[in-house]
């Protein structure tokens, strides 16, 4: 009996979705066939007006979750491929570019090789690296031990460590690697307590603050940095270290802000908590090799850019080095979150889309962008980030808004000087994205916590959305700040 209503709700489940995608289906052809002057851009060519309903049907996609995020930005590529490329068919391409300026294919799929791709890739590799050598296990004990043994101590020692590890690791590995050593901890605690909520809640707290920190902390990080660091387009050569010492300050700031608004809500009855961290770290030579290797990389990734090595270049050392040594092997690659990697190109061949047939420019010239007021497109901006970002992925709603976004700040010009310039608007959507922490579903070390059972969705929608809407703030008023001081040139 129980299995076949399960079959009935999975019937269901499947319809509801499948209705969905055909309901994006019917408005993506409405918007590829509408009169090009509907749109109300003056000289839009029938290429731009398939990116416009390509565009269209991404958000419908990624907010009905119609398919699986990732599957989304693998439709969006095979589209752009098969219906703007001048790879694609000949009655898409029509005669001597009468319907207007055709991507180049293979830029297309270079997007999955970007090098903001790689420098992401670096981070998965070291990340897998050291949870296989256990160098993980050895940072977490060591880094835990100089808080003590009181309880508010402890707290404020998995925020912390969390938001450090999540700067350089995968927020999911690092809410997942830390509740499984808070896990002997909480049966020293009292059953009826707040404690154990404190310290369940402080590891997603902890790994979505803590990505912001560093260009690959978080995939709306790496969207935006793409964005603000491309030669081709806004060029303003942010380095990774420059990343790391504007944000990482900040993040240390939220994260303790976020360590007494937990106190506040949840205090400890048990003074004191034994802490120990169990784990195996092998003592071998590969151990050895990639704790120096991530070393290396760290540094380099802060201070290459006075060396003349970028970050993306850094990021092949621990790829290239792990292969040769063997410490990674082909069975290791399986574990790598690749639909995450999908989701970002996808997301880069959106924007590629936009400026590679001209759409971009041409709703530049089209659009008195110039008239809007910053503060106001600031403001909505974020706003609608952070809401989004609590429902659907927040990478997938950083892919929506950033190249829409950049469009919007290259025609206000310098009117955009009273907020700190472009990198304020664009480096803000990654911000919001990372406060978005409300609900179970908003980010998966949220999902984490929430399935241990020690907390209520009620207790994680208090704590997430006072610490995400606190941070917002703060988040923009820093980043406003130093765009006054052009410190990211």
């Amino acid at each position: 009996m129980e299995e076949k209503r399960e079959e009935g709700l999975s019937g269901i489940f499947h319809l509801k979705k499948f209705i969905l995608f055909a309901i994006t289906a019917i408005i993506t052809l409405i918007i590829w066939n509408l009169p090009s002057d509907s749109f109300g851009i003056e000289g839009l060519t029938v290429v731009q007006q398939r990116v416009i309903a390509i565009f269209v049907m991404a958000v419908l996609l990624w907010l009905t979750e119609a398919i699986p995020a990732w599957a989304t930005s693998v439709v969006i590529i095979f589209v752009l491929l098969f219906c703007v490329s001048n790879s694609s068919f000949k009655f898409f391409q029509g005669n001597e570019g009468e319907y207007g300026q055709l991507l180049d294919s293979v830029g297309i799929m270079a997007c999955f090789a970007d090098p903001t791709i790689i420098l992401f890739l670096g981070g998965f590799i070291l990340a897998l690296a050291a949870t296989k050598s256990g160098l993980d296990v050895l940072m977490a004990r060591t880094l835990i031990k100089p808080f003590g043994k009181k309880s508010e101590r402890v707290l404020l020692g998995f925020l912390l460590i969390t938001g450090v590890f999540s700067m350089f690791i995968s927020n999911t590995a690092t809410a997942a690697m830390m509740l499984t050593f808070l896990t002997p901890v909480f049966k020293a605690l009292p059953a009826n307590g707040k404690g154990r909520i404190a310290l369940t809640m402080a590891i997603p707290i902890g790994a979505n603050l803590g990505g912001m920190g560093t260009p690959i902390g978080t995939p709306p990080n790496a969207f935006a940095y793409k964005v603000l660091t491309d030669p081709t387009g806004l060029n303003m050569n942010i380095g990774f270290g420059e990343w790391i010492a504007v944000m990482a300050p900040m993040v240390i700031l939220l994260l303790i802000l976020a360590w007494l608004i937990i106190l506040k809500f949840f205090p400890f009855t048990q003074k004191t908590i034994e802490l120990k961290i169990d784990g195996e770290v092998k003592k071998n030579w590969r151990t050895y090799v990639v704790g120096i290797t991530f070393i290396i990389t760290i540094i380099l990734w802060i201070f290459g850019k006075k060396l003349g090595v970028n970050a993306n270049t850094t990021a092949m050392l621990p790829i290239g080095v792990f292969a040769l040594t063997g410490v990674i092997t082909a069975k290791d690659l399986q574990k790598l979150d690749w639909s995450v990697i999908w989701m970002v190109a996808g997301g880069f061949a959106l924007g590629m889309a936009m400026n590679g047939t001209g759409l971009a420019e041409n709703a530049i010239k089209s659009i008195p962008f110039a008239t809007f007021n910053p503060i106001i497109i600031l403001i909505i901006s974020g706003l609608v980030c952070f809401v989004l970002s609590n429902f659907i992925s927040n990478t997938a709603t950083a892919a929506l808004l950033i190249p829409i976004l950049t469009v919007v700040c290259a025609g206000m010009g310098d009117k955009l000087g009273i907020i700190g310039g472009t990198s304020t608007v664009l480096i803000g959507i990654a911000v919001a994205a990372s406060c978005a922490m409300s609900l179970p579903i908003s980010t998966p070390p949220n999902a984490i916590a929430y399935s241990t059972g020690l907390i209520e969705q009620k207790d994680m929608a208090k704590v997430g959305l006072t610490v995400g809407l606190l941070s917002l703030v703060i988040g923009y008023a820093v980043l406003i700040t130093i765009g006054k001081l052009n410190i990211f040139g």
